[in-house]
């Protein structure tokens, strides 16, 4: 999954085409016009609504025709969510067992978890391998695992029982975000 931001989108959805499974928008700073326009904007680029998701905008994703919606930890409850929206994929951000215990039994479709490693500003709070292995293990709910993430530990978190991986840095530099998709892809494609 590529995490792109305002700035990033509108170029991003392009580069990755044909690579990344799903793009998230996350554009928090704009308003909901201008994140509708945003959003129609990386489905065109993407060529398919199915790939996308709208942070914290379950109705933008709505009227966008967007695949789903994705949900901070401290943001909108997924039951409200699914019972006003029961159309959208419904994904969370979690940082912990409990906080993915409750999404499943919230009813979320997918959880991202993370930081898995150390990335800036979030260094103190990386999981590391042994914890990521005891916080999946017998969970029930597809995990994407996101923060530190790159093409060379990829495949490790997979191997821990991630369901997939996300990253934003590889994805904000327009130029080198088809190559970093071609380079996760690559490295998943033989898990």
């Amino acid at each position: 999954m590529a995490i792109v931001r305002a700035r990033d989108a509108r170029s991003t959805g392009k580069a990755i085409h044909n690579n990344a499974d799903l793009v998230q928008v996350r554009a928090k700073e704009l308003t909901s016009r201008d994140l509708a326009r945003l959003v129609r904007e990386v489905i065109a680029e993407v060529g398919r609504a199915d790939r996308v998701l709208v942070n914290s905008r379950p109705d933008i994703a709505e009227i966008t025709g967007a695949l789903g919606v994705h949900l901070p930890e401290s943001g909108l409850d997924p039951l409200s969510v699914r019972r006003s929206f029961p159309g959208l994929r419904i994904g969370v951000s979690r940082h912990d067992r409990a906080g993915l215990d409750r999404a499943k039994d919230e009813g979320a479709d997918f959880a991202l978890l993370g930081p898995a490693f150390p990335t800036p500003g979030k260094e103190g709070r990386a999981l590391g391998m042994i914890r990521l292995e005891e916080t999946l293990k017998g969970l029930g709910l597809p995990v994407i695992l996101v923060g530190g993430i790159t093409p060379a530990n990829a495949a490790t978190v997979i191997g821990a029982g991630a369901q997939g991986v996300a990253a934003i840095r590889p994805f904000e530099d327009p130029k080198v975000a088809r190559s970093s998709a071609g380079a996760f892809r690559q490295t998943l494609s033989g898990v």
